[in-house]
Protein backbone atom coordinates (compact mmCIF):
# COMPACT_ATOMS: atom_id res chain seq x y z
CA UNK A 1 0.00 0.00 0.00
CA UNK A 2 1.32 3.12 -0.96
CA UNK A 3 1.28 6.25 1.00
CA UNK A 4 2.66 10.03 0.73
CA UNK A 5 2.71 11.83 4.09
CA UNK A 6 4.79 15.36 4.88
CA UNK A 7 5.43 15.96 8.74
CA UNK A 8 6.17 19.35 10.60
CA UNK A 9 7.68 20.72 6.77
CA UNK A 10 8.91 24.54 6.46
CA UNK A 11 10.14 26.01 3.15
CA UNK A 12 11.92 29.18 2.94
CA UNK A 13 12.22 31.04 -0.47
CA UNK A 14 13.99 34.11 -1.37
CA UNK A 15 14.34 34.91 2.46
CA UNK A 16 10.72 34.60 3.79
CA UNK A 17 8.92 31.74 5.57
CA UNK A 18 6.77 30.60 3.19
CA UNK A 19 5.24 27.96 5.37
CA UNK A 20 6.09 26.20 8.42
CA UNK A 21 4.28 23.14 10.28
CA UNK A 22 2.81 21.95 7.61
CA UNK A 23 1.57 18.13 7.63
CA UNK A 24 -0.25 16.13 5.33
CA UNK A 25 -0.93 12.53 4.64
CA UNK A 26 -1.78 10.77 1.10
CA UNK A 27 -2.92 7.20 0.68
CA UNK A 28 -3.16 4.89 -2.45
CA UNK A 29 -6.19 5.98 -4.71
CA UNK A 30 -6.55 9.82 -2.17
CA UNK A 31 -6.33 13.08 -3.52
CA UNK A 32 -5.40 15.95 -1.74
CA UNK A 33 -6.62 19.34 -2.95
CA UNK A 34 -4.03 22.74 -1.10
CA UNK A 35 -6.30 25.54 -1.63
CA UNK A 36 -6.00 29.41 -0.52
CA UNK A 37 -4.89 32.62 -1.89
CA UNK A 38 -2.07 33.49 -3.66
CA UNK A 39 1.49 33.28 -2.26
CA UNK A 40 1.18 31.33 0.59
CA UNK A 41 3.19 28.10 -0.71
CA UNK A 42 0.75 26.59 -2.60
CA UNK A 43 2.84 25.65 -5.97
CA UNK A 44 6.26 25.30 -3.50
CA UNK A 45 4.47 22.62 -1.88
CA UNK A 46 4.57 20.46 -4.80
CA UNK A 47 8.19 21.02 -5.69
CA UNK A 48 9.17 20.33 -2.64
CA UNK A 49 7.69 17.11 -2.89
CA UNK A 50 8.77 16.70 -6.34
CA UNK A 51 12.32 17.78 -4.91
CA UNK A 52 12.55 20.99 -6.46
CA UNK A 53 12.70 22.92 -3.51
CA UNK A 54 14.81 22.64 -0.62
CA UNK A 55 12.85 21.43 2.25
CA UNK A 56 13.85 23.47 5.55
CA UNK A 57 12.24 21.48 8.16
CA UNK A 58 10.03 18.31 8.63
CA UNK A 59 10.06 14.97 7.04
CA UNK A 60 8.80 13.71 4.00
CA UNK A 61 8.08 9.80 3.23
CA UNK A 62 6.59 7.77 1.07
CA UNK A 63 6.20 4.11 0.93
CA UNK A 64 5.62 1.31 -0.82
CA UNK A 65 7.60 2.36 -4.08
CA UNK A 66 10.57 1.48 -5.04
CA UNK A 67 13.24 2.42 -2.46
CA UNK A 68 15.82 2.84 -5.07
CA UNK A 69 14.29 5.60 -6.38
CA UNK A 70 13.27 9.45 -4.97
CA UNK A 71 10.09 11.11 -3.98
CA UNK A 72 10.22 12.96 -7.38
CA UNK A 73 11.57 9.93 -8.85
CA UNK A 74 7.74 8.34 -8.41
CA UNK A 75 6.07 11.68 -9.29
CA UNK A 76 4.37 13.50 -12.47
CA UNK A 77 5.32 17.44 -11.81
CA UNK A 78 2.79 19.21 -14.39
CA UNK A 79 4.07 23.33 -13.25
CA UNK A 80 2.54 26.18 -14.68
CA UNK A 81 4.58 26.26 -17.40
CA UNK A 82 4.02 23.76 -20.26
CA UNK A 83 7.53 23.16 -21.16
CA UNK A 84 6.88 22.37 -24.82
CA UNK A 85 9.58 22.63 -27.64
CA UNK A 86 7.05 24.74 -30.62
CA UNK A 87 9.70 23.32 -33.09
CA UNK A 88 8.74 19.90 -32.37
CA UNK A 89 5.71 18.00 -33.54
CA UNK A 90 2.79 17.10 -30.97
CA UNK A 91 4.09 13.32 -30.68
CA UNK A 92 7.82 14.17 -30.67
CA UNK A 93 7.30 16.38 -28.13
CA UNK A 94 5.44 14.04 -26.14
CA UNK A 95 8.19 11.03 -27.48
CA UNK A 96 10.84 13.52 -25.54
CA UNK A 97 9.11 13.60 -22.75
CA UNK A 98 8.72 10.06 -22.11
CA UNK A 99 12.44 9.62 -22.95
CA UNK A 100 13.54 12.01 -20.10
CA UNK A 101 11.38 10.86 -17.65
CA UNK A 102 12.85 7.01 -17.69
CA UNK A 103 10.13 5.04 -20.49
CA UNK A 104 13.09 5.02 -23.74
CA UNK A 105 12.61 3.91 -26.66
CA UNK A 106 11.56 0.97 -25.33
CA UNK A 107 8.65 -1.81 -26.64
CA UNK A 108 5.36 -0.42 -27.01
CA UNK A 109 6.23 3.13 -26.47
CA UNK A 110 4.97 4.72 -29.31
CA UNK A 111 1.55 1.95 -29.37
CA UNK A 112 1.15 3.90 -25.32
CA UNK A 113 2.15 7.46 -26.78
CA UNK A 114 -0.06 7.38 -29.34
CA UNK A 115 -2.72 5.84 -26.53
CA UNK A 116 -2.07 8.81 -24.05
CA UNK A 117 -2.30 11.66 -27.58
CA UNK A 118 -6.03 9.97 -28.06
CA UNK A 119 -7.21 10.30 -24.48
CA UNK A 120 -6.39 14.02 -24.13
CA UNK A 121 -8.02 14.31 -27.46
CA UNK A 122 -4.77 14.90 -29.93
CA UNK A 123 -4.39 12.54 -31.98
CA UNK A 124 -5.38 13.81 -35.03
CA UNK A 125 -3.03 16.77 -34.05
CA UNK A 126 0.44 14.21 -33.69
CA UNK A 127 2.30 15.46 -36.71
CA UNK A 128 1.51 19.01 -35.90
CA UNK A 129 4.06 21.48 -34.87
CA UNK A 130 3.31 22.16 -31.08
CA UNK A 131 3.91 26.10 -31.87
CA UNK A 132 0.61 25.77 -33.95
CA UNK A 133 -1.41 24.75 -30.31
CA UNK A 134 -3.74 26.71 -28.45
CA UNK A 135 -3.07 27.35 -24.64
CA UNK A 136 -5.97 24.70 -24.33
CA UNK A 137 -4.11 22.25 -26.63
CA UNK A 138 -0.75 23.04 -24.87
CA UNK A 139 -1.94 22.08 -21.88
CA UNK A 140 -3.79 18.93 -23.07
CA UNK A 141 -0.17 17.76 -24.24
CA UNK A 142 1.20 18.36 -21.01
CA UNK A 143 -1.12 16.22 -19.41
CA UNK A 144 -0.81 13.31 -21.93
CA UNK A 145 2.56 12.36 -20.54
CA UNK A 146 0.48 11.60 -17.19
CA UNK A 147 -0.75 8.62 -19.50
CA UNK A 148 2.66 7.75 -21.81
CA UNK A 149 4.98 7.13 -18.69
CA UNK A 150 3.48 5.07 -15.22
CA UNK A 151 4.38 7.04 -11.93
CA UNK A 152 1.99 6.27 -8.76
CA UNK A 153 2.21 10.17 -7.82
CA UNK A 154 0.29 13.19 -9.64
CA UNK A 155 1.67 16.78 -8.27
CA UNK A 156 -0.76 19.08 -10.43
CA UNK A 157 -0.41 22.48 -10.08
CA UNK A 158 -3.64 24.49 -11.17
CA UNK A 159 -3.99 21.45 -13.69
CA UNK A 160 -7.34 23.35 -15.26
CA UNK A 161 -5.64 26.01 -16.55
CA UNK A 162 -6.11 27.18 -20.07
CA UNK A 163 -8.93 24.07 -20.40
CA UNK A 164 -12.09 24.52 -21.48
CA UNK A 165 -15.38 22.66 -19.99
CA UNK A 166 -14.36 19.81 -22.12
CA UNK A 167 -10.68 20.04 -21.54
CA UNK A 168 -11.92 19.62 -17.77
CA UNK A 169 -14.07 17.17 -17.99
CA UNK A 170 -11.65 14.96 -19.41
CA UNK A 171 -8.92 15.81 -17.22
CA UNK A 172 -11.08 15.01 -14.19
CA UNK A 173 -12.16 11.71 -16.31
CA UNK A 174 -8.07 10.80 -16.19
CA UNK A 175 -7.77 11.74 -12.40
CA UNK A 176 -10.40 9.49 -11.61
CA UNK A 177 -8.64 6.53 -13.36
CA UNK A 178 -5.72 7.33 -12.22
CA UNK A 179 -7.37 6.90 -8.16
CA UNK A 180 -8.93 3.63 -9.37
CA UNK A 181 -5.86 2.47 -9.96
CA UNK A 182 -4.32 3.33 -6.45
CA UNK A 183 -2.78 6.14 -7.72
CA UNK A 184 -2.32 9.29 -5.50
CA UNK A 185 -2.60 13.11 -6.41
CA UNK A 186 -1.69 16.33 -4.78
CA UNK A 187 -3.42 19.46 -6.64
CA UNK A 188 -2.95 23.12 -6.02
CA UNK A 189 -6.25 24.94 -7.17
CA UNK A 190 -8.20 27.71 -6.39
CA UNK A 191 -11.18 26.34 -6.90
CA UNK A 192 -12.58 22.57 -7.63
CA UNK A 193 -11.15 20.29 -10.48
CA UNK A 194 -13.83 17.76 -10.65
CA UNK A 195 -12.71 15.87 -7.81
CA UNK A 196 -15.44 15.75 -5.68
CA UNK A 197 -14.10 12.94 -2.98
CA UNK A 198 -10.74 14.86 -2.89
CA UNK A 199 -9.48 15.82 0.57
CA UNK A 200 -8.80 20.22 0.99
CA UNK A 201 -5.22 21.29 2.90
CA UNK A 202 -6.16 25.39 2.78
CA UNK A 203 -2.85 26.92 3.35
CA UNK A 204 -3.20 30.43 5.15
CA UNK A 205 -0.87 33.55 5.52
CA UNK A 206 2.43 32.59 7.27
CA UNK A 207 2.98 35.34 10.24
Amino acid sequence: MMRLAGSNLACVRGGRQVFKDLSFALDAGEALLVTGPNGVGKSSLLRLVAGLVRMDAGRLEFEGGDPELTIGEHAHYVGHQDALKSSLTVRENLAFWAHFLGEGPAKGAAVKESAALSAVGLDGLARLPASYLSAGQRRRLSLARLIAVDRPVWLLDEPTTALDTVGQTMLAQLMRAHLANSGLILAAAHGPIGLDRAKELRLGVAP
